[in-house]
């Protein structure tokens, strides 16, 4: 989500350097309250928002519970998982590596990494570190995103072994679009040119030395401690987004292969502390050396790759931004004129978003356990108005005014897809006719069995992704799966002139499915 542009020349005076009052340099008058308000009208849970302003931490605070009916509160300590919010360390980790001399943002991965294949031969040789961070290897949104999502049994040598046969979506280097694979591969690279596991590295080098005490980059530590937050989300059957708010399994299995795309955790506090050695360009707080040097801070700023923009509609049209490129790990674009530093970051049932504003010296964090964005982007560019000058405004009811039309129009294309598309008709096949064992290039095996009657599918490298398959149309069918959180998917079995199954193939139900769902980059055929 992202968004700029309105009285153009008022807020370009606004935010003119040194212009801010004293009183600016803190929270907005009533800020508690307006976040308690806030976080009822969509009954969120919990939160945690965290700003620094000119090297200060400001605001470390946490609100509201850590699971819905609970009465434990969210504090500066409790940890959130900060999702892709995360990639900037991971780009933090190989600038450390540069600075030691180690790597260089040019070379080659697989002069470091002799395992490493892409699907075409001639971006195997020409594919940089720097490369393995940009959004630009030609593969597509997400693409390879259910070998480690909702969770998985594979390591990150495994990942790395099936990433040659994702095919790309368009030629390298040619366009934008986001994956979190490739931030996998970075992770591995760290692992073996610095000869410490990614997680202990990350512990050592950055979260040690900032002082980030709550920090955690492997996902033992975070389900160790008692002080986290419980992921919430709503539900409905129809369509995400929709109905009452619940509290979602935790999902063991998935930040940890996953975690340098965005499986790290930590509070309000070591947000803070982080905000920190952003802003002083890898300084560390307190005058005691540096985390990194400044030429890799300035590095990981430079937008590399032009992210096209779309225009964001009334009443959230400010926020279209005039430039949108990625640096490494970084979003980097504009604000009615201001130039910012930013990522979000999503993992299921928790939302994460950081801000920065160099010319202004300002951090601004905010986490929460629950997936209502228009309450953390709201309060974000609450946040931001406040420290820029600009006037204030009602960002959380304009964000909330936005998304609830884009949930709305999502229902009516559902809604139009199982009337419209749904036709009277019976399977090919008896039941037993489409069980068998399956088989993917990257993603690996499957099975579909029948079990009294019904057929069940199993997909065995993703521990509990099970489910129902009923029947939808003709040789389509529907899967529910066991674990409600997960997008349901439609499977479409083809049929070879023998009558036998040839292939199958998947696309999500719901028309606002996140992308990771990457269903219809699957092509399952009989195992042989």
């Amino acid at each position: 989500m992202n968004v700029f542009l309105k009285l153009l020349v008022v807020a370009a005076v606004a935010v003119l350097p040194g212009l801010a009052t004293q009183a600016q340099a803190q929270v907005p008058a009533g800020f508690d309250a307006r976040v308690e308000q806030a976080m009822r009208s969509r009954d969120v849970p919990g939160m945690a928002i965290s700003i620094v302003k000119d090297g200060q931490i400001v605001h470390a605070k946490g609100y509201g519970v850590r699971r819905l009916g609970g009465t434990e509160p969210v504090d500066a300590d409790t940890i959130f998982p900060t999702g892709s919010t995360g990639k900037a360390v991971t780009a933090a980790a190989l600038a450390i590596l540069i600075d030691d001399g180690k790597l260089a943002w040019d070379d080659k991965v697989i002069d470091h990494l002799p395992d490493f294949r892409m699907y075409d031969a001639w971006v195997t040789r020409e594919m940089t570190v720097g490369d393995l961070l940009l959004h630009r290897s030609g593969l597509g949104l997400g693409a390879g995103d259910l070998l480690f999502i909702p969770r998985t049994s594979r390591s990150r040598a495994d990942i790395v072994r099936a990433l040659r046969h994702i095919k790309p979506a368009t030629s390298f280097r040619s366009g934008y679009a986001y994956d979190n694979i490739l931030y996998i591969v970075a992770g591995e690279l760290v692992t073996q040119v610095s000869g410490q596991p990614w997680e202990d590295f990350v512990r050592t080098r950055i979260f040690q030395p900032l002082g980030m005490t709550t920090a955690v980059s492997d996902e033992k530590d975070r389900f160790a401690n008692p002080n986290r937050a419980q992921p919430h989300a709503r539900l409905d059957p129809r369509l995400r987004g929709l109905g009452a708010q619940q509290v979602l399994p935790e999902r063991e299995g998935l930040g940890q292969v996953g975690a340098p795309a965005g499986g790290l955790s930590w509070s309000a506090n070591d947000f803070a502390r982080w905000l920190q050695v952003q802003l002083a360009l890898g300084a560390l707080p307190d005058g005691k050396g540096r985390l990194y040097s400044e030429a890799s801070a300035r590095a990981m700023w430079t937008p590399q790759v032009t992210i096209p923009i779309r225009a964001y509609p009334a009443p959230i049209t400010d926020i279209t931004p005039q430039f949108s490129g990625y640096g490494y790990g970084w979003n980097v674009q504009d604000y009615r004129g201001v130039k910012v530093v930013q990522h979000g970051g999503a993992v299921f049932g928790v939302l994460a978003f950081v801000v920065l504003v160099p010319e202004r010296n300002l951090g601004i964090a905010l986490q929460i356990n629950a997936e209502d964005v228009e309450v953390m982007r709201g309060l974000g560019y609450e946040l931001l108005d406040h420290y820029l000058g600009l006037a204030s405004r009602d960002w959380v009811g304009a964000f909330s005014t936005w998304n609830q039309a884009r949930l709305a129009g999502g229902l009516e294309a559902l809604k139009g897809a199982s009337t419209g598309a749904r036709a009277a008709s019976r399977p090919s096949l008896a039941v037993t006719g489409y069980a068998g064992a399956y088989r993917d290039a990257w993603y690996g095996p499957i099975s579909v069995a029948e079990q009294g009657g019904t057929l069940r599918v199993d997909f065995s490298q993703t521990p509990n992704m099970a489910g129902t398959l009923r029947h939808w149309q003709y040789d389509t069918f529907r899967v529910d799966w066991d674990d409600a959180s997960i997008e349901p998917a439609y499977m479409t079995f083809a049929l070879d002139g023998d009558g036998r199954v040839d292939r199958i193939t998947m696309k999500a139900v719901s028309p606002l499915a996140d992308f990771s769902y990457d269903y219809p980059d699957l092509l399952f055929e009989p195992a042989k």
